[in-house]
């Protein structure tokens, strides 16, 4: 394989974490004026410097050529006092990064991109997923999991069970804190 292609590719995938990067941020700026939301920081492989990896592209694959790391979505997690706004939330973060879009100030990253955990803020407890759904409960066979949607638009996850280490690294990806406000753009996380 040719060293241009595996360049561009290294490319694409450092521009898709930034693109991420950039969601996160029009989604803060929706978020910050909610009363109950408490905190917000970026998690999981948007948050972190990208490593090499064998990708799942076949032509790298098959050769066995190590790239960064591919990031396939955006997790961010959301510390709330109540949950009673679940919906005007997830409507929030849609119209910003449509906007942004539309705008030109943000990036291509569409609200089914964009994966929402649901936390407890005085003791980190895990909540649940903010619903991508437009109504709870909608009908789908996500909606049948058992306790999704007994607060509206908390998506429960059948068979999740959060990692010890899913917040590792939070606090220095949090973005926004009540009572302090903006700390940090996700664009100035570390990068490669």
């Amino acid at each position: 394989m040719r060293r241009a292609k595996i360049q561009e590719q290294n490319r694409y995938l450092l521009e898709h974490q930034r693109q991420f990067r950039i969601a996160a941020d029009v989604v803060t700026e929706a978020w910050m004026d909610f009363p109950e939301v408490q905190a917000i920081a970026v998690i999981g492989s948007v948050a972190k410097r990208l490593w090499k990896e064998v990708p799942r592209f076949s032509d790298f694959r098959r050769a066995g050529i190590e790239v960064w790391h591919e990031c396939k979505d955006l997790d961010l997690a959301l510390w709330l006092a109540s949950q009673d706004r679940l919906d005007e939330l997830r409507r929030a973060e849609v119209r910003a990064l449509h906007d942004a879009y539309r705008t030109g100030r943000g990036s291509g990253v569409a609200g089914h991109q964009v994966d929402v955990f649901l936390f407890e803020p005085k003791n980190n407890e895990y909540l649940g997923r903010l619903c991508k759904f437009n109504q709870c409960p909608k009908g789908k066979s996500d909606c049948l999991v058992p306790g999704c949607g007994t607060i509206p638009f908390n998506k429960i996850v059948d068979g999740f069970v959060p990692r010890d280490d899913l917040l590792a690294g939070a606090d220095e990806a949090m973005l926004y804190r009540k009572g302090v406000g903006r700390l940090r753009s996700a664009l100035d996380l570390p990068a490669n």
